[in-house]
Parts: structure tokens; sequence; C-alpha cells
């Protein structure tokens, strides 16, 4: 869908650390913006063989970017251009200047009056051109110019990719709830979970004390689609007086030590919390589940399910 409009626009300042990586700054207004220009630079090989183009790869190589604005300012101009201000306040380009890398962030209104946001994750700027113009028998404005490069940045993805661009619209589908309200709050870093997937967890949580006298066996059951002799009985011996947290430290280690549960879960916790953590990433599990109760003890208040700390999400 075409864009009509541009507004919006931000900057952040990067810093590096001993290997390059990017941490971003706090985004900054830096103008108000009239026109943005992008152009982008790809690198192609193509593979031939029987005298037949057999495969072509294109990747992103750089770009550039060219911004119209109103009006830059000193503190823009030093920090994009590595321009510097006098002792009497006069901005001074050099031939020798050059600003630091950062980040652009702006917003484009479509046709449906609804924004794309974007956010380019590194740009390195020139010196700002400046039309200047006498005063004919109309009026025309004359604004300042900046054009810049784009680049990847040395900071990977999830996957291990370089990053060069960040865009959504704010009438997509399945955009988190929070994204399009922060956009210009941070400089925006790519969730790659729907690629790596995550991990599903459960925790349960003892309640009671055995008493005095209610030493035995607690009965936990583990129940998860795929784990072998689900769902599975372990029971725990527990002592008398035994409090919650001593309990739960020795159904974690019952736990560990189960054949089952233990090629299946990581075991973990503190206190009266008991955690699996499944080994591998896959679809959220509904039916996954830690239930504790009373077997042969006494003083356990039962627990027949657990919460579900971290949904699961099936690798791409």
């Amino acid at each position: 869908m075409a864009t009509i409009g541009l507004d919006q626009l931000f900057y952040a300042k990067i810093t590096e650390d001993s290997e390059g990586i990017e941490t971003y700054g706090a985004p900054t207004r830096l103008a108000k913006a009239i026109k943005a220009d992008l152009t982008i630079e790809l690198a192609e090989a193509i593979l031939y063989a029987d005298d037949a183009a057999a495969a072509s790869v294109k990747e992103f190589k750089s770009g550039k970017l060219a911004l119209d604005i109103d009006d830059i300012g000193t503190d823009k101009a030093q920090d994009l251009t590595g321009a510097t201000v006098d002792d009497q306040g006069v901005l001074v380009s050099t031939s020798e200047d050059s600003g630091g890398d950062v980040a652009i962030g702006f917003r484009a209104r479509k046709a449906n009056n609804k924004y794309r946001y974007f956010w380019l994750y590194r740009v390195k700027f020139g010196v700002p051109a400046t039309n200047l113009e006498t005063k004919g028998d109309g009026i025309k404005f004359s604004t300042p110019s900046i054009e810049g490069t784009v680049m990847r940045r040395n900071k990977t993805d999830a996957r291990g990719y370089h990053p060069w661009k960040a865009e959504v619209s704010e009438d997509g589908t399945g955009i988190g709830a929070n994204v399009i309200a922060g956009w210009f709050n941070t400089v925006y870093e790519p969730d790659m979970l729907f690629a790596l997937g995550q991990k599903q967890v459960e925790t349960a949580t003892v309640i009671g004390a055995i008493t005095s006298s209610g030493a035995g066996n607690a009965t936990v059951i583990v129940t998860a689609a795929g784990m072998t002799g689900s769902p599975k009985t372990v029971p725990v011996a527990v002592a008398n007086s035994d409090t919650a947290a001593q309990v739960a430290g020795k159904i974690r280690s019952a736990l560990t030590n189960d054949t089952n549960v233990g090629a299946f879960f990581d075991v973990s916790g503190t206190g009266a919390d008991v955690v699996l953590t499944r080994k591998t990433a896959a679809a959220n599990d509904a039916t996954m589940n830690i239930s504790i109760a009373n077997g042969t003890c006494t003083g356990l208040t039962a627990a027949p399910t657990s919460s579900n700390t971290a949904m699961g999400i099936a690798p791409a």
C-alpha cells in the first residue's frame, strides 16, 4: 500500500563494546520530517549449471537514506556529522569530521490512514546539504537535507543473522500488544521466539508441612504429552515435621532421579517450589501438570494443579 505522509523522525546513538556489538541509547526526536528516500543495494550471486542459472542468491549489501527535514539543529548535527560548536556557539564543520553511527526510526502514513513504523539499525550520515535561494516574486521554502549510508548491524538476532531494518504496520496481524505503543521508546529488538521456539515451564508449590508423626510418602504425579510413562506417579519419602521447603527439595531430588521425568525435564526450584522445564522447545502442552498430595504421609494440602509459568512455543 502506498504511503502518503511521514512523521515521528527519531535517532538513537550507538555505542559499541570491544567486539563491535551495538548498544542503543534512548531515541531522541531528530527533526520534523518532510521526505525520506531509501534505496537498497543487493549483492547477487548466480550459480550456473548445464548452461543455465541453477540458483540465485541476493543479500542486503548497503543502502542510502536521504532525509529532507525542517531543521537539523546544532546538537543533532554534532551527533550525526561530528561537527563541533566553538566557544562562540558557532557550528564548525571540518573535512576531518566523522559522526557516530545511529539508528533511525520513523513512521509513514498509508492511504488507509494507518501507519507503517520503521527502524534502520545502523546509519552513518554525511554533512547536511543546505539549499539557499534569493527571494523572488513568490515564496519558496528551502530546507536542509541529509544523506546517510544504511548498514547491517553487528549484533545478531537469535538466529545468528544481522538485521538492518525492522518495520511493522499498525493494521498488520499478530502484532504484539505493546509493539506500536513503545516503538519510539527504545530501538526495537527482534523477538525470534518464533524461530527458536521456547521450552515450556511448569511450577508447583508445596503447601503445608508434615505433622510431627506424619512421616511416609508424598505422592507426586507428573503428566506430559510425549513423556514415557505419563502420567508418572513418583512416591517421595518425607520425614516427621518436614517443612514445605524440605518436602519440595525431596520432590526435586526424586523427580531428577526418575528415569522418565529426568529424561524429559530439567528439574529446578527453590524454597517450596518445584519447577519442571521441558528439555526441548515444542508447542504448548495443555495437559502438562505436576500434582502433589499426601500419599501415606500427613500434613500436606493437596495441590492437584501446577502453573504454566512459560508457554511452550514450537520452533519455526
